[in-house]
């Protein structure tokens, strides 16, 4: 039950994400919103890393596989803040959740084993989520190219997918709040402190709390799927990509960002598999 439970608050958490980005991208630069995340998570995972000390798991090794995935998510995060730029939510966050996918794959082919029935339903989870992201690639906002913004979240979810199983694997190893410590420290090594050096971050008034939100949301929903992650990767991932179906329906109401009927399908296929899952699981 905890890989339920931690990827279906890591989604609830990854939708707020979503739609403060949507907002605070078309604000100010998405460079400039992930530094902001990225010092925001770093802030708020430092006391909770440093105050426990290194940990015995820390070695050479693993270090590098946070690493690798921390940058993988770093460049994803970077695409994915500009595929909302130029994109709708309803288009972006489908595409970007089938990073559930990817790490679900990736899952099962290292090996990993889920209860009898289970495969079936991360099947229909997995249809569910590429029919939500089923849309117009000319759907624009303000006027820009959404093919592009498509092209971006493909990429990130890429991305994303690896970073998720890679999360998963050093989470048994390391306490949750070291791997984001350290993620969110190579980013503000790599983002935030190159940006801020050249006078290149740019905050306004409007983008500030959107920004908050994000870097706080991103940081809760790494803790949901890396706590649900140690008891299955595959489940774990094949949920946390439900973020995109409540991106979409609170879009729809608070930003009039329409649903097609092919994404209406997504939704609903989505919610039944969630729940025949989460009683094949209990």
């Amino acid at each position: 039950m905890d890989a339920i439970l931690g990827g279906l608050v890591a989604a609830a958490m990854w939708a707020v994400s979503t739609l403060s980005t949507s907002r605070s991208s078309k604000l100010i630069p998405p460079s400039s919103v992930l530094a902001g995340v990225m010092l925001v998570g770093a802030i708020i995972t430092a006391p909770f890393a440093l105050s426990s000390g290194v940990p015995e798991g820390l070695d050479l090794k693993t270090l590098a596989v946070v690493l690798a995935s921390g940058l993988a998510n770093l460049i994803g995060l970077l695409l994915s803040y500009s595929s909302l730029r130029v994109g709708k939510v309803g288009v972006v966050a489908p595409i970007t959740s089938t990073q559930g996918a990817v790490a679900a794959v990736i899952a099962v082919l290292a090996g990993e084993t889920i209860a009898p029935g289970s495969g079936l339903m991360l099947v229909l989870i997995a249809v569910g989520v590429a029919l939500a992201s089923l849309s117009s690639a000319t759907d624009t906002v303000d006027g820009r190219d959404g093919a592009s913004g498509a092209l971006l979240a493909g990429v990130a979810a890429a991305l994303f997918g690896f970073g998720l199983y890679t999360i998963g694997r050093v989470s048994a190893d390391l306490p949750v709040a070291w791997v984001l410590f350290l993620q969110r420290f190579l980013g503000v090594l790599v983002v935030t402190a190159p940006l801020a050096a050249l006078g290149r971050i740019r905050f306004t008034r409007r983008a500030l709390p959107f920004v908050l939100v994000s870097g706080v949301c991103e940081i809760l929903g790494l803790i949901a799927f890396s706590i649900g992650a140690r008891e299955g990767i595959a489940v774990a991932s094949i949920l946390s990509s439900q973020f995109a179906a409540l991106a979409a329906v609170v879009a729809y109401f608070v930003f009039d960002e329409r649903l097609r009927r092919v994404q209406v399908a997504g939704v609903t296929a989505i919610v039944v598999g969630v729940a025949v899952l989460t009683g094949l699981q209990a």
